[in-house]
């Protein structure tokens, strides 16, 4: 039997690249399963999006909106966890379009017990620019060779796009890279998504979804990767909401979490629920 599944795409203000990301969607090996638009206060441009994006997806498309009010990616988050269907949830961006088989891979190597976790291949924002919708269905923006005629420089990070099924495994398994849990890239059972009362909305930019993987792995969830595998574009963009003052008080919360065994987040699914939130799909 098919697993039930739920992709949770944050989203903030960026309608021509979550088109993008959406396009990729709809190239999925597998169709299995739905999208859930977590939009931190977007415009009514993204909101028109979605709406004509529904019409012809094959799939179902869940637009959970909130008022702009700064930064509040870890609250939208846990409302989209709450609005979603699906008893497997995989997390992204709304600026990482995903190669057709990003489906098929998470959920055939999804087993209890484990969450997965993977990358992306950054483009520069030219690049970014010039993909289009049949750039994404034809696959070629996944093309290391169509990358760089259009610009992107040569490195080794081409391999998060460009290995075979075999290699891709053996490259997983070799990896020195910490298998820390990313919010671009990665999966977990819902059960355990709500064991842990989901995102710490405590936690402004800058390792949020980092931290929601060590109180995982403090509940019992050991790490996977599909680094090599699940293959996804990142397209670029500014980062205004950058503090390093933030993200600094961020990793001492995540060290001192880690240090502790702390497994559920002090403010998340259940204090929302608690506070009258009713999980409704479409919330403007």
């Amino acid at each position: 039997m098919a697993i039930s599944a739920s992709v949770i795409i944050t989203t903030y203000n960026s309608p021509a690249w979550l088109e993008k990301v959406v396009w990729g969607y709809f190239q999925q090996t597998r169709q299995d399963f739905e999208i859930v638009i977590a939009d931190d206060g977007s415009g009514e441009a993204t909101t028109e999006l979605v709406r004509s994006l529904s019409e012809e997806s094959p799939f179902p498309i869940q637009h959970i909106w909130q008022r702009d009010d700064g930064f509040r990616k870890c609250r939208i988050l846990n409302k989209a966890i709450i609005a979603s269907q699906g008893d497997y949830l995989i997390f992204s961006d709304g600026d990482c379009i995903p190669r057709r088989d990003f489906m098929e891979t998470h959920l055939r190597r999804a087993e209890p017990g484990y969450y997965l976790s993977g990358g992306t291949l950054n483009l520069p924002v030219d690049i970014s620019r010039k993909i289009d919708r049949d750039d994404i269905e034809q696959g070629r923006c996944f093309d290391k060779h169509w990358l760089y005629q259009h610009g992107l420089k040569k490195s080794r990070k081409i391999t998060r796009i460009s290995l075979g099924p075999k290699m891709a495994s053996l490259m997983n398994q070799l990896t020195p890279v910490k298998c820390n849990f990313k919010g671009s890239n990665a999966s977990t059972w819902k059960s355990d998504a709500l064991a842990v009362n989901g995102f710490n909305e405590n936690m402004p930019y800058g390792g949020l979804d980092r931290e929601f993987g060590v109180r995982l792995q403090n509940h019992g969830i050991k790490p996977r990767h599909v680094r090599f595998d699940a293959a996804m574009v990142h397209l670029d963009h500014a980062k205004s909401y950058r503090d390093p003052v933030k993200m600094a008080a961020n990793k001492a919360l995540r060290q001192r979490m880690e240090k502790d065994g702390t497994v559920r987040s002090p403010m998340g699914i259940a204090e929302l629920l608690a506070s009258g939130y009713s999980g409704a799909s479409t919330n403007r």
